[in-house]
């Protein structure tokens, strides 16, 4: 069994966290039969069943106490079995969730307790004992490996001759049995594996391509590579997945599923986690593994099954004919290719590291192609854009490719934004990547900063501080020169400096990590290492400089969520929050000397840490705790801008909480924002808006941007549109201003509409958003609505309805319905067939823009010419209205009510949607609590009562009691369109009696006296229609 587990089952790749068994075939197939020895070991073996361990087996269990029954001592928490060894000590004892197994016979009655879980449980007994044979017969028989043979079992046991150890012998013998099987069963499992290769994933990719694209006859919408870049043995996951045999990855969109990230392995095509929004792969496998990648989407696609059985002759012609092309295997790299290209003064690192190059896991493993400069050529690659300090930076031009820009395509994994998940625990990463091959192109630096390196890790401490001082020379922000420090080991030898008592040393170590931080591996490397500890304990230290260039280092480092968890974990972001008071002199001007400008320094360094920390929620909220709002408030009154950038940019990032907002007006920020909006500096204008932007939500904070007069900066930096990020900040910042309508008739003031409608055209969509959110509000009144059709606004707005952007197609349909109140603006709109635009969106998949278009199409009915011809032009239309009734969202419900309201305003439209069964749904809905679905849905009962036996119909689809229990609504707009309902359906007989029983009279007798006049007209005519019937009624009795 020792060969079998240290040979054959497939742990999980070395790297941060336990390894534990992965969940493949093979390794299932081990777990099984090694469950069947063990079950069967009581009866087969009685007599050995009663051997006790010589160390018990532990591992954490799933089985409550309550499963264990006779033969056991249990408790709420613990189980003891009766059985026990000669010390008295039974020989099994479950201490949720611990439990331990001193014999077989008790882990064979374990395992038939656990019935339906014991193939975790044996996962789990795996896992925490990785050498059983040594825990149940002792380190004298922990050589049982390959070269193990029964004569060696032999000469152990019979050294003593006695009962106990004839049994120890059948025992070994018995192990040794399975171990046999366990390798001849998986010797059957591999042989039936037919590994997958490049070649043929890349043929099937290629052959789906030509059969995918938009049309129902298609197999797939889109078939493609998450790289482009093709390394020479034809794979395209990085290096480091390569060696754990992954090929490539790609992405799938059927056209009856949501897009698959889709993992090409040798051992066969799995689900993946999927593209994190930060473009970065979760590598973990979802779901089982299937044969190639043809099987995998006919079990996740029901339409390319189908797609496929119809065009399996053509594609099986095409596979046949790429088979009979010569194509050339990519040639495998050797396994000792690897191993050469590592230095031998690095073994120990590497083994730190826990990178396993071992033969056994590189038998079915596809090797990397490692020589990286040689096959770039003269290739571009371009650098990820990478989010610093909380916003998106230009992508850098695109530089000439060599073995470091390579490294950064392969190796570089853009830093994750954090969810805002209630739990930050570690995640999985992937492990790290490989050392640069021994390779005489390299440049000089690299072998120098090599020599260097060395001489930190013998010299002593002059020798030390010289090597850090001629590493700080070199240009450090060189990806060549960061890398070679890394893999030499400098990394393990400068953060150790950190530990040290000599300031020096610590001072040219945080120097150089400071540089070199802005590399993302090297970030996660500094992480793994345990870095961040020792930099938050600095932060500490009586000296300015070391806080500072730790304060620095930390921010570079924090950019990824496991980074922040480390932190705030080991309370770093209360040391952060303490180094802002350090500044709490600063800005008086009499304090001018150096200590003050270091206080400054050390101010300045702890806002930058803290802007990296606070993209996740649990930061934002240990900031605020910490007290670190008041101390942000009191820099912001401070004139350095280079220290004004981070503090806006955390209070940006802040600003997204809803605490923050209330704590930002508390302490009187806004004003300090609306103030630097007139700065100079670009950036800190755009983080400034931005704050602005997240704020402004509250109506509070729109009216102090108004009265500090910030509304004149903003509209005058919307004439500067070179700069795109700042650009849309400030249109947002305009657009949640324009809420409220003071602002917005400041905004008229300042031309910022004219400006508005010029930015509709050649802008980001990030810009569009908000322009259009902007004009949205804007269009609300009339002088702006105007304003937007003399600068020709309408067609832009119009154009934009076809995009493909949920939050610009929400807001575009709501700035065409706010047009189209003027019925000049309607007839623009009708020409350039925005109401049929308008109508599409109602299939929309996403109900906010469906419930948007549905609210644009309300004016527009209104204000067409001939609305009910209009209407009924568009095919299916009617019937598309009338069956997003049956949806789930309460805003589509209602703007779908809205809708129905203006269409049956004409008798033809309201016969046809009658035909469509508008009365029945409507009726479903009536049993509602939404204020705002009850005004719009007693509306449509009160237009649809005006055909045919409609009154009688809602009536029979009871829908008449729920109505007059919207009387008792607080809302006024419920109560004048509910007696509207109610009165148009008091014609019908029955209806008024429904009403009677249910106490319509007294709630609308109180209406009759509303200022309302509507509302008084409506509940008058209802309460007269009941009068008459019960007059009638007492007329017939006594005739």
């Amino acid at each position: 069994m020792g060969v079998a587990l240290g040979r054959l089952v497939q742990w999980t790749a070395p790297g941060h966290g336990t390894r534990v068994l992965e969940k493949t075939p093979l390794n299932e197939a081990i777990l099984k039969e090694i469950i069947m020895f063990a079950e069967s070991f009581i009866y087969k073996h009685p007599q050995e069943a009663k051997y006790v361990f010589v160390e018990p087996l532990e591992w954490k269990t799933d089985l409550n106490p309550s499963a264990f029954e006779s033969g056991y001592v249990v408790s709420a928490t613990t189980v003891k079995s009766e059985e026990s060894d000669e010390n008295g000590q039974p020989l099994l004892f479950l201490s949720v969730p611990q439990i331990k197994v001193r014999s077989f016979g008790q882990l064979s009655c374990f395992l038939l307790i656990a019935k339906d879980t014991k193939l975790k449980e044996a996962q789990a007994c795996i896992e925490g004992n990785r050498n059983p044979v040594a825990k149940i017969l002792g380190l004298d028989y922990n050589t049982m490996k390959e070269e193990s043979s029964i004569l060696n079992i032999l000469d152990k046991i019979t050294k003593d001759n006695d009962t106990e150890s004839e049994i120890k012998m059948k025992i070994a013998i018995l192990l040794k049995q399975l171990d046999v099987n366990l390798l001849n069963h998986s010797l059957k499992c591999i042989s039936l594996e037919i590994p997958l290769h490049p070649a043929a994933v890349k043929n099937d990719i290629e052959l789906l391509k030509r059969f995918s694209g938009k049309g129902e006859q298609t197999v797939l919408e889109s078939i493609k590579y998450t790289s482009d870049y093709e390394y020479p043995n034809g794979c395209r996951a990085p290096p480091w997945r390569q060696i754990l045999g992954e090929i490539c990855y790609v992405l799938v969109k059927p056209h009856d599923v949501e897009t698959l990230c889709i993992t090409c392995s040798e051992e066969g095509v799995f689900l993946n986690g999927g593209k994190t929004d930060d473009e970065e792969i979760n590598y973990e496998r979802k779901g089982v593994i299937y044969k190639d990648l043809v099987t995998c989407l006919k079990e996740k696609s029901a339409k390319f099954s189908e797609n496929m059985s119809k065009q399996k002759t053509r594609f099986n012609e095409e596979l046949q004919k790429e088979k009979n092309k010569p194509n050339e295997t990519p040639k495998k790299e050797a396994p000792g290719a690897l191993r050469k290209a590592i230095p031998g003064s690095d073994k120990t690192m590497l083994e730190k590291n826990q990178i396993n190059f071992g033969k056994s896991n590189m038998i079915k493993r596809l090797e990397p192609s490692l020589n990286w400069k040689t096959t770039i050529d003269s290739k571009e690659v371009s650098i990820h854009e990478e989010r610093h300090g909380g916003r998106v930076e230009k992508s850098a031009p695109s530089v000439s490719a060599g073995k470091a820009q390579l490294i950064r395509k392969s190796g570089e994994k853009v830093e994750e934004i954090v969810s805002e998940s209630s739990s930050e625990s570690e995640e999985d990463e992937e492990p790290p990547d490989h050392r640069q091959e021994a390779n005489a192109d390299l440049p000089s630096e690299y072998w120098q900063i090599q020599k260097l390196v060395k001489y930190l890790k013998g010299g002593n401490q002059t020798a030390t501080v010289i090597a850090l001082c001629s590493m700080k020379d070199f240009n450090l922000a060189q990806e060549t020169c960061q890398l070679a420090i890394r893999d030499v080991g400098g990394l393990e030898v400068l953060i150790n400096l950190l530990d040290t008592d000599e300031v020096k040393c610590k001072i040219g170590s945080l120097k150089i990590l400071k540089e070199i931080s802005h590399n993302p591996q090297i970030r996660r490397n500094i992480v793994d290492l345990g870095g961040l500890p020792i930099m938050v304990n600095i932060l500490d230290s009586p000296h300015k400089s070391l806080k500072c260039l730790a304060a620095e280092t930390i921010a570079n480092v924090a950019k990824f969520r496991r980074a922040r968890w480390a932190v705030r974990h080991h309370g770093g972001i209360t040391k952060l929050v303490a180094l802002l008071d350090c500044a709490q002199n600063s800005a008086e001007p009499a304090q001018s000397s150096l200590y003050d400008a270091r206080d400054v320094e050390v101010a300045r360094c702890g806002a930058l840490a803290l802007w990296s920390c606070s993209k996740s929620y649990a930061n934002k909220e240990a900031i605020r705790k910490a007290g670190g709002i008041p101390l942000l408030a009191r820099l912001l009154k401070t004139s350095h801008e280079n220290m004004l950038i981070p503090v806006v940019g955390t209070l940006q990032e802040c600003a997204s909480e809803e605490n923050y907002r209330a704590a930002i007006k508390a302490e009187r920020i806004i004003e300090n924002l609306v103030k630097n909006l007139n700065s100079e500096n670009e950036q800190l204008q755009e983080h400034c808006a931005m704050a602005i932007y997240q704020c402004a939500e509250d109506e509070e904070t729109r009216d102090l941007v108004r009265m500090h007069g910030g509304l004149k900066p903003l509209a005058t930096l919307l004439n500067n549109t070179d700069n795109k990020e700042r650009l849309a900040a400030v249109t947002g910042a305009i657009w949640k201003c324009s809420i409220s309508k003071e602002n917005v008739t400041k905004f008229r003031e300042y031309k910022a509409i004219e400006t508005l409608v010029g930015l509709l055209t050649d802008q980001p969509e990030e810009v569009l958003v908000n322009v259009v959110g902007a004009l949205g509000e804007c269009c609300q009144e009339y002088e702006n609505r105007v304003i937007v059709r003399k600068c020709g606004g309408i067609q832009p707005l119009v154009n934009l309805l076809v995009g493909i952007n949920q939050a610009l197609l929400v807001n575009v349909t709501k700035a065409v319905g706010a047009c189209a109140v003027e019925p000049e603006n309607m007839m623009i709109i009708d020409r350039l067939d925005g109401v049929r635009l308008l109508w599409s969106l109602l299939k929309n998949p996403h109900p906010d823009v469906k419930a948007s278009a549905a609210w644009a199409l309300c004016p527009c009915i209104q204000n067409a010419k001939d609305a009910g011809e209009m209407v009924r032009s568009f095919v299916g239309g009617l019937e598309l209205v009338v069956n997003l009734l049956k949806s789930d969202n309460k805003e589509v419900l209602a703007s779908v009510c809205a809708a129905i309201t203006n269409i049956a305003k004409d008798q033809e439209n309201l016969a046809v949607i009658t035909d469509h069964g508008v009365v029945p749904l409507l009726s479903k809905l009536a049993n509602t609590n939404n204020d705002k679905l009850r005004r719009h849905l007693a509306e449509a009962i009160s237009c649809c009562c005006m055909w045919g036996r409609n009154r009688v119909a809602f009536g029979e689809n009871k829908a008449v009691a729920p109505l007059v229990r919207y009387l008792k609504s607080n809302d006024a707009n419920v109560h004048r369109a509910t007696a509207q309902a109610l009165y148009q359906l008091s014609e019908d007989a029955d209806n008024c009696i429904t009403m009677h029983e249910n106490g319509a009279v007294k709630l609308l007798l109180h209406m009759v006296g509303s200022p309302d006049q509507d509302l008084q007209e409506a509940a008058a005519g209802c309460i007269s229609n009941i009068r008459r019937l019960a007059l009638a009624t007492e007329k017939a009795r006594y005739t």
